[in-house]
């Protein structure tokens, strides 16, 4: 973009020449926007209705909690135990919870740094840029369309074990074959997702406190299970740790690949991020909802899973009931209705949080100019997208009616994965370098050359100070990575700003580079040793010398102010966001070729829709790029009265 202190020039006209229809669409996929500030928001929200600020600390728990702890607990713990972990479940998901964290601690800064409607799509399109953000964007549209009708889709066979069998429920309920067409239709599932849309249009606090009440009734019924198994497993002596083959039966390499596993057991905390805009202390409250939702679950699992493999040796677990059969080999076959209604409130809490993110997403979107502005209404009365709610739940509603989307699920993960994955690269783009210029309308034209020339007159100090003690300051030494780790392990270097941000944004690259050459590699089972293991060492080498060079160089000083200050600071970088990256892209490169073939197919619809509509669309499409400290005085003089 621009030079320092000087204006920056325009993305769609800073290219000519020849090859300047392409360089105009290369430097739009790039082009970042602002975090929203008082001038941003008051410019972008005229005519427009705000989202309301009614959310609490207490109501982003029951949010993270209630998207988090779905069904699949009630399942998982018997398959996992069979296969990998045995009596060590709950070391699995001690694990497990540990890995989620790391991006729990990425999305904690993110969201209080910049509390905007958004979550991933949002911090992607201020740290990285506008093509990526909406690559994000619209995989987190397949999560939440393709999660929240595959939830719906499960409810009603765990509803009609509570009205006695399979083929229990009312006939307007009950699932039906279409004949001729091999097609199962669900108007239960249809329904449902009905209820939670109407319910989500009614008004953010109301629904938050509807699906409060229905996660406590899910917590109550692990309660049930740990307090009552808990029991159980003292007056029998725990059979299911009196095993011959010790507590890791199946070895550590069991266990971990039980932990990724059940790592999808954490997903949904993420939900509480898309509520950013709509939180009243945004700093305070969403670190504090994000890590409290998170061990709260993390809890949860651990004492289920403990409790569960105690009471049956872990062979002899039914995959599809486990906790259900535990409790019946003890002689509490009533015990199943309290757990299949744990299982219904937890799929319907479940439901409300994969139907709850995708509006607000497709609001932030819209709001861009990459969606059309129907989905940036907000209601008056309600202070909520109605439209983009109504519109997510018909198409979940139609999909979960129609369609049998189970083996779709795995879609699910990549959006949420892709957008861990980013989160971490922004929080290491954040803490390094920073966006150091931000977008303007171009109306302000005049306004931008007026304070551009008043910076000329008076340029900063540090573009006249020079010190030749410092060696690599100024002096056109081309920044090579072996020379930055001479000097890091001589403990004698030094770099000029604009000289430390090259090497950072290279260094974060590269990282990123090894991360995925490494597990790409490491989880080919094709390729022979001799091939393997040179390249798992060049990804190796690469991924190490990033986090030697990203620790010794300085972080930047702008990172203090970016944003919303005083927030939530995320720990121990860059190892916390490399190893996050690195773990989530593992986990994506494992998810199996039919996903990603299927995956690939949505992004590439995207791409399409962003080259013929988003693109040219965009807010930014003509905006003026000046360095952050010119913006709050281009604005400023803009307001004053004009001769």
């Amino acid at each position: 973009m621009g030079e320092m202190g000087f204006a920056a020039a325009e993305p769609e006209t800073a290219v000519g020449g020849g090859g300047g229809s392409v360089g105009k669409v290369l430097r739009s996929t790039v082009r970042r926007k602002q975090v929203d500030s008082e001038n941003s928001s008051s410019s972008s929200s005229s005519g427009h209705h705000q989202l309301a600020k009614a959310l609490s600390v207490t109501h982003l728990i029951a949010i993270g909690v209630g998207s988090t702890i779905g069904a699949g607990v009630y399942i998982l713990v018997g398959t996992v135990a069979r296969e990998h972990s045995g009596p060590a479940l709950a070391i699995s998901f001690l694990i497990a919870g540990i890995a989620a964290a790391l991006s729990a601690f990425c999305y904690a800064e993110l969201a209080s740094r910049c509390p905007s409607a958004g979550s991933a799509y949002h911090y992607s399109y201020i740290c990285v840029g506008e093509s990526v953000a909406w690559l994000i964007g619209w995989a987190l549209i397949l999560e939440y369309t393709i999660g929240g009708s595959a939830v719906a889709r499960g409810i009603s066979p765990n509803l009609a074990l509570l009205f006695g069998g399979e083929n229990s429920l009312p006939i307007f309920l009950a699932r039906q074959t279409i004949p001729g067409l091999d097609i199962v239709v669900d108007p239960c599932a249809a329904i449902l997702v009905l209820v939670v849309t109407g319910l989500l249009c009614i008004g953010i606090k109301e629904s938050t406190f509807a699906q409060g009440i229905i996660t406590s009734a899910n917590v109550c019924a692990m309660f049930f299970i740990i307090i009552v198994g808990g029991y159980l497993g003292f007056r029998s002596g725990w059979p299911g740790y009196k095993l011959s083959n010790g507590y890791i039966p199946f070895g550590v390499s069991g266990t971990l690949a039980g932990s990724a596993t059940v790592f999808f057991a954490y997903i949904g905390f993420d939900s509480v991020a898309s509520t950013a805009e709509e939180v009243k202390n945004p700093q305070r409250d969403l670190p504090l909802g994000i890590a409290s939702a998170l061990s709260i679950c993390c809890t949860l699992y651990m004492l289920v899973s403990i409790v569960i493999v105690g009471l049956v040796p872990y062979f002899a677990m039914d995959p599809d009931t486990p906790i259900s059969s535990a409790f019946a080999s003890h002689g509490m076959q009533w015990a199943v209705y309290i757990i299949t209604v744990g299982a219904v409130t937890a799929l319907c809490s479940t439901l409300m949080g994969s139907l709850l993110p995708q509006p607000r997403i497709l609001m932030a979107m819209a709001r861009d100019g990459l969606l059309p502005s129907f989905f940036s209404d907000i209601s008056k009365k309600s202070q909520v997208p109605v439209k983009s709610t109504l519109t997510t739940g018909v198409v979940s509603a139609i999909l979960a009616f129609l369609m049998d989307v189970s083996q779709l699920a795995g879609m699910v993960s990549v959006g949420t994965l892709l957008a861990f994955t980013m989160v971490a690269i922004c929080v290491l783009i954040l803490r390094y370098v920073p966006p150091d210029e931000a977008p303007v309308p171009s109306s302000l034209q005049e306004f931008v050359d007026a304070v551009s020339v008043q910076y000329a007159s008076f340029p900063p100090k540090f573009e006249i100070l020079k010190d030749e003690t410092l060696p690599l300051l100024d002096t056109g030494v081309t920044v090579q990575l072996p020379l930055i780790l001479k000097q890091v392990a001589e403990g004698s270097y030094t770099l000029s700003e604009e000289k430390r941000r090259k090497v950072a944004g290279w260094t974060i690259m590269l990282t990123c580079v090894g991360v995925l050459i490494l597990t790409s590699i490491a989880s080919s089972v094709q390729l022979s040793g001799i091939i393997k293991f040179p390249l798992c060492g060049i990804g190796g080498a690469l991924l190490l010398s990033g986090l030697i060079v990203l620790t010794c160089i300085d972080q930047d000083e702008a990172r203090h102010t970016f944003g919303h200050a005083g927030g939530f600071n995320c720990p121990f970088v860059p190892l916390l966001p490399i190893g996050c990256i690195l773990i989530n892209v593992y986990l994506l490169i494992n998810l199996g070729g039919g996903t990603w073939m299927r995956v690939s197919i949505w992004l590439l619809i995207g791409v399409v829709v962003y080259i013929f509509y988003g693109r040219s669309h965009s807010t930014l499409r003509n905006a003026v790029y000046v360095p952050n400290s010119h913006v709050d005085e281009i604005y400023r003089i803009s307001r004053e009265p004009q001769p």
